[in-house]
């Protein structure tokens, strides 16, 4: 698989990153092993986790996998800390949680070290300095290689990029920003995605399926029994994408997909991959089917003429203060 400079920095990371938001709750041990040597074998890198998911046991499932099934030295291993199951306060960015945080993902993932670590979210309640001085201790005392961000808007990720930059040598640059981006959630072109070409920061898309939208599994009112949107407990995740805006994007998915004799998953990947400023998405996963049909796309490039066809009918609304003015 093709690598990638992530951001500004000279980490490389595979085009193509494997996700866990459901490993340690939904996936056991066996599937996940099956994933990751799938992964892996197809000459994947990056690996995503999070302490808070399945509370901790994403990372406690992907550590003991890590130095048996797959050699620690070939994974970029990536992990978060400051989102908190806390019914009064749903992030914490202050430096002693943060630090704390880290020692226990370490602790979970049997190792001295990760290659990226994300801050998960902003806290308002924290002064951004306190919460970038985690991210610059934790590079400046080997427990990460890299850091970076997660769910920053525009301002917030421009502010924090900048602050970084504006001390070289004294603090960590920011490689990443992990947000959701598809053909049905283009939000991040907004202010994001500029901000982060800008400044040099890489785009790591989570959901670039669309939340599973983008498969045309759920085409025509259709709920597959065992998917998200037949769930009671995820249904809600899917259902903001499943309006008539979407679907009309699903269904030009599904026509160029048609065409290119590849399946509509296959199509949304790679206009998400090659989209500027994209380091990886991340792959959500849950069977090494789905996985391997998204392995399955590195030779594959899209068709100028489709990739327009598509930016056209996914092409989000842009009013004052987001519209480009270079151009009116």
């Amino acid at each position: 698989m093709e690598l990638r400079h992530l951001g500004r920095t000279g980490l490389r990371v595979s085009r193509l990153g494997l996700g866990t938001l459901t490993w340690g709750r939904d996936i056991g041990e066996t599937d996940a092993a099956e994933l990751l040597k799938a992964f892996w074998e197809a000459g994947g890198t990056l690996v995503d986790t999070a302490d808070v998911y399945g509370d901790g046991g994403a990372e406690a499932l992907l550590g003991r996998l890590l130095g048996t099934l797959v050699a620690r030295r070939d994974i970029v291993l990536a992990t978060k800390a400051g989102s908190v199951p806390d019914p009064y306060r749903r992030f914490d960015g202050s430096r002693g949680h943060l630090l704390a945080a880290l020692d226990a993902s370490l602790e979970r993932l049997g190792t001295d070290h990760v290659d990226l670590w994300q801050i998960h979210a902003f806290d308002p309640t924290t002064p951004l300095e306190e919460t970038l001085q985690a991210a610059d201790i934790a590079v400046s005392s080997g427990r990460a290689r890299y850091a970076g961000v997660a769910d920053f808007s525009g301002w917030q990720l421009a502010k924090a990029a900048t602050w970084q930059l504006a001390a070289p040598g004294t603090r960590t640059r920011l490689a990443s920003t992990q947000m959701e981006y598809s053909l049905v959630q283009r939000g991040v072109e907004r202010e994001v995605l500029p901000a982060a070409l800008d400044l040099g920061v890489g785009l790591l898309p989570s959901s670039p399926l669309g939340r599973g939208v983008l498969t045309g599994k759920y085409r025509n009112g259709a709920l597959p029994a065992g998917s998200r949107g037949a769930s009671e407990r995820l249904s809600g995740f899917v259902a903001p994408y499943l309006d008539e805006a979407a679907a009309r994007i699903v269904d030009a998915v599904t026509t160029a997909a048609d065409g290119l004799a590849v399946t509509p998953a296959q199509v949304a990947l790679v206009w998400v991959r090659d989209r500027p400023g994209v380091a990886a998405p991340l792959l959500g996963a849950r069977t090494a089917r789905q996985l391997g049909e998204a392995l399955s796309v590195e030779d594959l490039t899209l068709p100028e003429e489709i990739s327009r066809a598509l930016d056209d009918v996914s092409a989000p609304v842009h009013h004052y203060p987001d519209q480009d003015w270079s151009t009116l």
